[in-house]
């Protein structure tokens, strides 16, 4: 009988660094708050240009930490060769009953990584076989009551956002544990950046690797993000989330942010 360990929220990703990157700042909010956090990485990130398995594995446990998380795994499917099959979706299903979570984020699904999509689709419907009580899968059928997906650099359709203002410095601490990824870049700089947009240029030439499109560094990438969406509602940092139902209010009067 595979170990239950309970957790509130459960975030699924298809490579380490990935969760810090898109929810990062949700995860420690929801930590400081008393919930039980964790993470399921699909892949180690051995097809990425930098670093090595040992290397990500190490930065992956450091980073939780940083997190505040109660859990992480890593289930150790091919990096760049996630399949959509019957057995892997098995594989997260059982992550999902051994830890029973009520929130499960998930990846949008509108993807320019082969296994972003593979994840986001293997993890809505892992959420469902966990639910069967015939599947072949070790302890009590489970299903979480809510699924939402991060936002990322290119989708657009947000349902609502998430202020991490408070936790945005911590959650830039986290990605920069992935050093072998994005540079040597230490904590001490980031915070010393984030106390003034002045010093932000500073933190972006301080030698982090360019992953995403030439000239554009991570922390360009999420300071400009974070704070585009935070503006949207009010605040000085956001993270954006979609979900696929209607959301029911009961009373429209308490709606958080102004329209005009």
């Amino acid at each position: 009988m595979s170990e239950t360990t309970p957790l509130d929220i459960l975030a699924i990703a298809a490579h380490p660094d990935d969760i810090e990157i898109t929810c990062g700042g949700t995860l420690i909010k929801m930590a400081g708050k008393g919930c039980r956090t964790g993470a399921l990485d699909l892949t180690r990130g051995e097809m990425g240009t930098y670093g090595d398995e040992k290397m990500r594995d190490d930065e992956a446990a450091r980073a939780a930490e940083i997190l505040g998380l109660s859990y992480r795994q890593n289930l150790s499917l091919p990096d760049s060769g996630i399949e959509y099959t019957q057995s892997n979706k098995l594989a997260i299903a059982q992550v999902i009953r051994n830890t029973h979570p009520e929130l499960v984020i998930l990846p949008h699904w509108r993807q320019r990584h082969p296994d972003h999509l593979a994840c986001s689709r293997l993890g809505y419907d892992a959420c469902f076989l966990s639910g069967l009580k015939k599947a072949a899968l070790e302890g009590e059928a489970f299903r979480p009551r809510k699924i939402i997906y991060v936002s990322y650099f290119r989708n657009t359709d947000y349902s609502f956002m998430v202020d991490i203002s408070d936790e945005f410095e911590q959650k830039c601490r986290a990605v920069a544990v992935y050093q072998s990824q994005f540079g040597q870049t230490s904590g001490d700089k980031i915070k010393q950046a984030l106390k003034s947009t002045l010093n932000l240029p500073d933190l972006i030439r301080s030698g982090g690797k360019n992953v995403f499109q030439p000239g554009t560094g991570i922390y360009d990438l999420m300071h400009t993000r974070a704070h585009q969406l935070g503006q949207m509602v009010g605040v000085e940092y956001a993270e954006a989330f979609t979900i696929r139902e209607h959301i029911l209010i009961d009373d429209p009067q308490t709606m958080p942010v102004r329209s005009m």
